[in-house]
């Protein structure tokens, strides 16, 4: 369990205005990162941003806190967070670092980094950022204060890579594509993703204006996508969030496709294919029926943590390739070193496309269970899910779905939200259990 003060499973995040999301702290952040990255002898970072208005503030305090340290800094305007991992590895950089608050709304923002290799920080790294920020800052002298410049091709660096994950004998002609980029990171990357591999493409939520940010689209709200789908008739549909490293799709009925059902259709081709290895990474909140559905084709699977890093964590451990979250994280090892929205979704077109299959025939494979999920806005639930009385409900609950069927209750790592899962084959029984706990939660 991380136990950081100000980092979490996905960087620093809070509202805006709020320690730890000021400028004066971020500008500490800055400098405290460079201080601890530059031992290791390096002197250029990269950093990249969603498109919240915040942003440009931010990336400020963090370039004077970097430059303060002595080490330079590469900027790349708006771009997905996989791209920043992808651009620090290529760029040979200390490190990469995004300022985004990915699915929230846009008063949250947030910083996160990536090491040298384009995966998250080691936690070791992080506490030694999280000691320096507490001594008082200093500067270096004028000579090795670090520069700034920005880098003018990013986004056809990454556009280029993307496609790259296609296979070259294949193409997106035959289909429509809703994609909605949720005012967010990929913009101006997807779209053109999609159209250069030949997808004739419907781009919505792609006039971002520093506030609009996954308000009403993108993963957070598929509704919009839903009927666009339907009304264009179109083949599939593709949602991002803030930052571009989740997709959920739709399929041309207007059906969700989740994280779980993007990985077991990967799943199942690299299995038919023969290029399967090892078996699948999911977390807590990863749907039952995937795990089931797994064991039929005997590919082993193993939870973890809610958040990307420890599914990371537990993927290179493993050696294995294959990993994802419901909600949209798809990690995809063989292709590249993060969670990436629009990879993750490129690999579900590409097969389509080579079996002549719809996205709905492929989600057919597996039948999700209904689960019902609660968030409760809290300040501080340490004793709230410690509680005797919490545990003795939990329990019950455990008895009365008799192993067929799961209940998880846990702290948001990104929101301060209490969360509850319930899951089980019998959708009335789902629902009728989660008001119950609701109920229970709230008058304790």
């Amino acid at each position: 369990m991380n136990q950081h003060k100000y980092f979490g499973t996905d960087g620093i995040r809070g509202k805006v205005g709020s320690k730890p999301i000021t400028p004066d702290f971020v500008l500490k952040l800055g400098w405290a990162a460079g201080k601890v990255l530059s031992r290791n002898g390096s002197k250029k970072i990269i950093i990249g941003k969603d498109t919240r208005i915040s942003g440009y503030m931010l990336e400020s305090a963090l370039e004077a806190g970097l430059s303060a340290a002595g080490l330079s800094t590469n900027l790349t305007g708006p771009m997905p967070t996989p791209a920043i991992a992808y651009l620090t590895r290529i760029f040979c950089a200390e490190a990469g670092i995004v300022i985004s608050a990915s699915h929230n709304n846009f008063d949250d923002n947030g910083i996160k980094f990536f090491a040298a290799d384009g995966t998250k920080l080691p936690d070791k790294i992080e506490k030694a950022i999280e000691l320096e920020i507490n001594k008082p800052l200093t500067c270096v002298s004028s000579i090795k204060l670090g520069r700034a410049s920005r880098i003018s091709d990013a986004a056809e660096r990454y556009i280029k890579f993307c496609k790259s994950t296609f296979p070259n004998e294949l193409n997106l002609n035959k289909l429509k594509i809703v994609v909605d980029c949720a005012n967010g990171a990929t913009y101006h990357i997807a779209p053109h993703v999609l159209r250069e591999l030949g997808a004739e493409v419907i781009p919505i939520s792609v006039c971002p204006n520093g506030i609009n940010i996954n308000k009403m689209c993108g993963t957070n709200y598929l509704n919009f996508l839903k009927n666009r789908v339907i009304l264009e008739k179109a083949d599939v549909g593709l949602a991002y969030d803030g930052d571009g490293d989740r997709v959920i799709m739709i399929d041309h009925y207007g059906n969700k496709v989740n994280g779980d059902q993007i990985i077991y259709i990967i799943t199942y081709e690299k299995l038919r294919q023969k290029m399967l290895v090892g078996g699948v990474i999911g977390t807590q909140m990863s749907n039952m029926a995937l795990e089931l559905s797994l064991k039929k084709l005997n590919v082993p699977f193993v939870r973890t943590q809610v958040g990307d890093r420890y599914i990371l964590e537990k993927m290179k451990e493993k050696k294995w390739n294959l990993g994802a979250e419901s909600s949209g994280h798809i990690i995809l090892l063989d292709q590249t070193t993060t969670g990436d929205g629009i990879i993750a979704g490129l690999q579900v077109l590409t097969i389509m496309v080579r079996n002549k299959m719809s996205l709905y025939d492929l989600s057919n494979k597996i039948k999700l269970y209904p689960q019902a999920l609660i968030n409760f806005k809290i300040s501080n639930n340490k004793n709230l899910i410690n509680s005797h009385k919490i545990k003795k409900i939990i329990d019950q609950i455990k008895n009365k779905l008799q192993g067929n069927g799961r209940i998880v209750l846990r702290k948001s790592g990104t929101e301060p939200l209490l969360r509850i899962m319930i899951e089980s084959p019998d959708k009335k029984k789902v629902n009728f259990l989660a008001n119950y706990v609701e109920k229970i939660i709230k008058l304790n």
